[in-house]
């Protein structure tokens, strides 16, 4: 899977008028080798926008296609997911993941079921906040679970601790959101040069230095930024490219941010 993804939270709940916008990101991402694609029913239109956009552009066998449950009860989960299918316009979601933990155990109970029936491809968690790492760290113990989502970011490194070693030692795929802090980091790096170490990895910005650290942590497996401007997604996808940083550089890159 390539390393660099597409989230969809706020930048694909648009109206009709902005889909020519979104389809151009859309289809530069599947120019670029990207795969997969997050959305939620959180997220307003966005499934319906991703769906609509992706069969128009023919994107839809190449595309791995995440999204959520995010609501209480088998039959309001069952409902919801269904909804999903028909938004997304797919037969088989790839990747269905229990938003926030809502309701986790009756989603888990359903979407174990599904996985059987070959309706989804893989089953996961999410999360947003460092305060559910250790509940995510006990759900990815457990056989049924193939992805965990979290926030990780340079300025939020709490995962480098406990929840990515354990993903990785059980064997869960990890998705990163958050990974600019919904682009508080660079009010911080608006006037900041980037540090020597950016150069011999071919970063120009912040933001593919951002991603380079957080690709790098051997236990990544995709990083998720939402975006619906073209220079910035290409940005992202440069970072998911050859050379990423060695530990040494990853320490030089933190004590950068840090000092920043």
């Amino acid at each position: 899977m390539a390393a660099v993804g597409l989230g969809t939270w706020q930048t694909f709940d648009v109206g009709a008028d902005e889909h020519p916008s979104r389809s151009a990101v859309l289809r530069r991402f599947g120019e670029l080798g990207g795969e997969l694609v997050d959305s939620s029913p959180m997220y307003g239109r966005a499934e319906e926008v991703v769906g609509e956009l992706a069969n128009a552009l023919h994107l839809q066998d190449r595309l791995f296609v995440a999204t959520k449950v995010w609501t209480r009860g088998p039959r309001l989960g069952i409902a919801q997911m269904e909804q999903s299918f028909a938004k997304l316009r797919v037969s088989k979601i790839d990747l269905m993941q229990v938003h926030n933990l809502v309701d986790v155990e009756t989603h888990l109970s359903t979407l174990r079921q599904w996985k059987e029936q070959g309706r989804i491809r893989y089953i996961g968690i999410t999360h947003y906040i460092v305060d559910a790492h250790r509940e995510l760290e006990l759900l990815v113990r457990r056989p049924e679970i193939d992805f965990v989502q979290f926030n990780y970011s340079l300025a939020v490194r709490d995962a480098e601790r406990r929840l990515l070693p354990a993903a990785a030692e059980h064997g869960v795929a990890t998705l990163i959101n958050r990974p600019f802090e919904s682009g508080a980091m660079f009010h911080r790096t608006t006037r900041a040069r980037l540090p020597r170490v950016a150069e011999p990895l071919g970063c120009r910005t912040w933001a593919e230095l951002f991603l380079k650290y957080v690709i790098s942590h051997p236990a990544v497996t995709c990083v998720i930024p939402a975006t619906a401007n073209l220079q910035h997604l290409e940005q992202n996808m440069s970072a998911g490219h050859d050379p990423l940083p060695d530990a040494a550089m990853r320490d030089e890159i933190a004590r950068a941010w840090d000092d920043s």
